[in-house]
């Protein structure tokens, strides 16, 4: 097999993501003050964000090499990750539940990303943090992707009104990850509520 094919997959991908970024549902995000759902943030990063309605996905230089992904207002019996609700058959899932408990927030976070086929989820340095006025935590996470490469990454995870607010910032642990962690932690830290 000739790599010659592979030529034209990387100007193709970043095309669709530049795609995605000037559709409707995507835009570019320059640095400085941000709002999204009820949240408001500090960058000193430039992002491509693609938004739904209930959750956001953010990356600087692809979602493969790093992301920000923000689920907003998820509702009790809701999949971590907005995915699906609760179903009777399946009452061991990551779903959530009005006031758990800080580490039970943070067990939920890894369970959803074990949901999702990473593997090998550590998660560490949980601290409590205060958003503005909302009560929430702090974590790290390390895992595998199910193709084997390893990820590092931080958690910001906050429950008001009694839904839960997560944001989960990725990236691989060679390169990417040490590059832009200072930064990343410094906007999930001064994240606040309006």
């Amino acid at each position: 097999m000739t790599l010659r094919p592979l030529k034209w997959l990387l100007p193709v991908a970043l095309a669709l993501l530049l795609t995605a970024c000037a559709s409707a549902g995507g835009k570019l995000q320059t640095r400085g003050d941000v709002t999204t759902f009820d949240m408001t943030m500090t960058t000193s990063l430039d992002w491509a964000r693609i938004k739904s309605r209930r959750n956001e996905l953010w990356t600087i230089d692809g979602v493969a090499l790093n992301r920000l992904i923000i689920f907003s207002k998820i509702k009790p019996g809701e999949h971590v990750f907005q995915m699906v609700r609760e179903r009777k058959s399946r009452p061991d899932g990551p779903w959530y539940r009005a006031g758990m408990r800080l580490d039970e927030q943070q067990k939920l976070v890894a369970d959803g990303f074990a949901d999702q086929q990473w593997v090998g989820i550590q998660t560490s340095n949980l601290r409590p943090h205060t958003f503005g006025t909302v009560e929430g935590i702090r974590f790290d996470v390390e895992m595998t992707n199910p193709d084997g490469l390893i990820y590092k990454g931080t958690a910001a995870v906050a429950e008001r009104n009694n839904l839960l607010n997560v944001l989960v910032w990725i990236a691989p642990k060679e390169y990417y990850h040490g590059r832009d962690v200072a930064a990343v932690e410094t906007m999930l830290d001064g994240m606040r509520f309006k």
